[in-house]
C-alpha cells in the first residue's frame, strides 16, 4: 500500500511516499501554500498524482507527549484533506522529526537558503519512515 507522509504547514506542506511494499519513505517536495484549505486541495492534487493510498500526516505534540497548540488545526487539515481524497488519514508522532532533519542537514553540510526549501519535505520524510518502520514492529 503506497502511503503518502504530510509535514503540514501554514506556509509550506512537505510531502513524502513510500513504495508499495511499505518499506521506504522518499522525499517527493514542498508544497508552498495560503493557510488550511488550500493545503488541503494542493495535498489531495498530489496525493492522486503520486498514487496515495493512505494519508500519514504529523501530529505535533509537546514533549510530554500531550497535543502542542497547533494539533486541532491540524485536525481540521487532515479532516479537510479526508474529505477531498476520501482517503483513509493516519497519524504520526512528529516530535522531534524537524529538529532531526536539521541534525541530517547540518551532518551533510547543507546550508544557507537551500534549507528552507528542504526542511519541510525532509521532515515529511522522517515522520513517513517513523510510521512505516512502527507498522513492521
Amino acid at each position: 500500500m503506497r502511503a503518502m507522509g504530510i509535514d503540514f504547514g501554514d506556509a509550506r506542506v512537505g510531502i513524502a511516499t513510500s513504495d508499495p511494499g511499505g518499506m521506504l519513505a522518499t522525499a517527493q517536495g514542498t508544497l508552498k501554500v495560503t493557510g488550511l484549505e488550500d493545503a488541503a486541495k494542493k495535498c489531495a492534487v498530489r496525493a492522486k498524482e503520486l498514487g496515495a493510498e493512505l494519508l500519514v500526516i504529523g501530529m505535533p505534540k509537546n514533549m510530554d507527549g500531550s497535543m502542542a497548540y497547533r494539533a486541532n488545526r491540524t485536525v481540521r487539515f487532515a479532516e479537510l484533506l479526508g474529505d477531498l481524497t476520501g482517503l483513509p488519514v493516519e497519524f504520526m508522532d512528529e516530535r522531534l522529526s524537524t529538529a532531526e532533519a536539521y541534525r541530517y542537514l547540518n551532518a551533510t553540510e547543507y546550508n544557507g537558503r537551500k534549507r528552507r526549501g528542504v526542511i519541510d519535505t525532509l521532515s515529511a520524510q522522517i515522520i513517513l519512515q517513523s510510521w512505516l518502520d512502527s507498522k513492521r514492529n
